[in-house]
């Protein structure tokens, strides 16, 4: 049967199909990153900013086709998470604006939408490169125009759209070297091809049907479970008091070191509290607890790997709400921060206990947990900003791949709010280190992004699977010595992995060297370090520090 318009709910169930889609694919384009590190997030980024775009989406049903975009631009603003996932939300973003005014749409509506959507997004990046996810969506809209002035049955239109993505998609190696190198194709690109291909299934008929999924915390852990126990105690006997909800992505390294047992996790873990949930399949866990000390069990699931969606909540402050007969929503709303705002407040993110302290000492005021895996959403950098309550904020985001998620986190809060686009720790402590409460937001704006070159970045981590790159052959399991990005060594040892990447990065003019000691590494391997470079460089001071990163067992700087 021809399509020939499409109305709000049938958009609605296009978008729904797309992130189911790119939900049972996250691992497909997780694998496509160019580097071996195990950082590959691509597909998980793109997911949560979609998913968190069809949930507004699903919860605000419309037969207006406009108002259903304008539902999807706000989810995915918000929940948007890494480059892609702003990317991603910039086209459609885009594509929403050009369709707000319609009921119903036509193919040619939906190609406009489309072109609208690779201007927004080209708009929204500093140096766009081709090769990438804007590429395949820029392709993918030229032959959209093209295709709606034949076609107005909407079901041949997007058969002619994924075809194009597909084959753009195949093109970006050869617009890409690094991509022909490694032998992929560009993993943004994919993600956008999947989604697409989401959408024409459901104009074909077909029901893409999710993956077994993990079942819900919020399923299980309905908010009537805490207003029953709670309603029969008083605040003073709550014993454990922060709600506490995590998941950890299993980390395949961490557990040759430490093996996972669901059954043992789950009692190592009741140790923490009580009401304790845990359900875990062959990626992640996901853990419901509620405990007096929530970082003690948060500390105890990182040493299976990596945290995700951190939730913590003070039910001693629900119940007190409660008690005076507030609704639950109410309770969980934190209450906003009446103290007089300060002049400036710095916001940035780490990953590692030890690296968090280390910016809170320096002056930091918020320290959003996130960076390598665990890319912040704009929503929770929007929050950090609203929690640092000062009159201009400086953030400091410190991972290329969050930039531009804090970014749009400014543009929601407005002008208090500025980027210093830090792509790593050691940027990020040098820009706080710029930083001079006397001066104006400009001034310390352009104090801190000239900083960020008076640095130089060195990270050791483990290879996730044999490579070629940049000249350096590299085995799975390998350790990997990376200066400001590009892989300069390789070995089975991550001392000497680092040694060859000290040696590297290292010159004389350098006077100072910092060692952000991973939670991997050992005081002995530190010292054997320390050793190197006191021999190998007679007039460099060496400074260390226990980051507690994960993932990656040295973070080095030179200055």
């Amino acid at each position: 049967m021809s399509i020939k318009q499409i109305d709000g709910k049938r958009l609605a169930q296009m978008i729904l199909q797309g992130a189911t889609n790119l939900t049972n694919n996250v691992k497909l384009v997780d694998s496509l990153n160019v580097f071996p590190v195990p950082d590959g997030d691509t597909g998980t980024n793109m997911n949560l900013s979609m998913t968190s775009g069809a949930k507004e989406v699903q919860g605000n049903v419309s037969d207006h086709a406009g108002k259903v975009g304008a539902n999807l631009a706000k989810g995915l603003l918000m929940g948007a998470r890494g480059n892609s996932g702003v990317i991603l939300s910039q086209l459609f973003r885009g594509f929403a604006k050009a369709i707000e005014q319609k009921e119903m749409l036509t193919t040619a509506d939906f190609a406009q939408g489309l072109e609208a959507g690779v201007e927004t997004a080209y708009k929204a990046v500093m140096k766009p490169i081709e090769g990438t996810i804007l590429t395949v969506a820029k392709d993918t809209a030229k032959r959209a125009v093209t295709a709606a002035k034949r076609q107005t049955d909407f079901m041949s239109f997007m058969e002619e759209i994924v075809q194009e993505a597909n084959a753009s998609l195949n093109r970006t190696p050869d617009l890409l070297p690094v991509l022909k190198q490694v032998g992929v194709v560009d993993s943004g690109g994919k993600g956008l091809c999947i989604v697409y291909e989401g959408f024409l299934a459901e104009l074909k008929g077909e029901v893409i049907a999710a993956k077994e999924p993990i079942a819900s915390i919020e399923d299980m852990v309905q908010a009537e479970h805490h207003r029953t126990v709670q309603s029969q105690l008083s605040t003073a006997d709550i014993e454990y008091g922060y709600c506490t909800e995590f998941m950890v992505k299993l980390d395949p390294k961490k557990i040759k070191e430490h093996p996972f047992s669901e059954q043992k996790f789950r009692e190592d873990m009741s140790a923490y509290g009580d009401s304790l949930l845990v359900v875990a399949d062959d990626e992640l866990v996901k853990v419901h607890i509620h405990a007096e000390h929530p970082g003690d069990a948060m500390n105890y699931g990182q040493r299976y790997g990596s945290l995700i969606k951190i939730k913590i909540e003070n039910m001693r402050e629900q119940h007190t709400h409660l008690l005076h007969g507030e609704s639950a929503a109410q309770a969980v709303v934190p209450a906003k921060n009446e103290a007089q705002k300060q002049p400036y407040g710095i916001v940035t993110v780490a990953m590692g206990s030890g690296i968090k302290e280390l910016f809170e000492s320096m002056g930091a005021v918020q320290v959003i947990e996130g960076g390598q895996t665990m890319n912040p959403s704009t929503e929770d950098i929007v929050k950090a900003i609203e929690e640092a309550n000062a009159e201009q904020v400086i953030l400091l985001p410190n991972n290329g791949n969050i930039v531009m998620a804090a970014q749009q986190a400014a543009s929601v809060v407005g002008e208090h709010a500025v980027v210093v686009p830090s792509k790593t720790v050691p940027q990020g402590m040098a820009a706080v280190l710029a930083f001079n409460p006397a001066l104006t937001l400009e001034e310390n704006a352009s104090n801190m992004k000239a900083a960020l070159s008076s640095v130089k970045t060195g990270q050791v981590t483990y290879a996730v699977r044999d490579t070629q790159i940049d000249g350096v052959d590299i085995k799975k399991d390998d350790y990997m010595g990376i200066a400001e990005g590009t892989i300069v060594a390789a070995a089975g040892d991550k001392v000497e992995a680092a040694k060859k990447l000290l040696a590297h990065m290292v010159t004389e003019d350098d006077e100072i060297v910092t060692i952000l000691q991973g939670e991997d590494a050992s005081d002995e391997q530190v010292k054997e370090l320390q050793s190197f470079i006191e021999a190998t460089f007679e007039d460099v001071e060496v400074e260390v520090y226990k980051g507690n990163q994960p993932l990656y067992s040295f973070i080095i700087s030179a200055e």
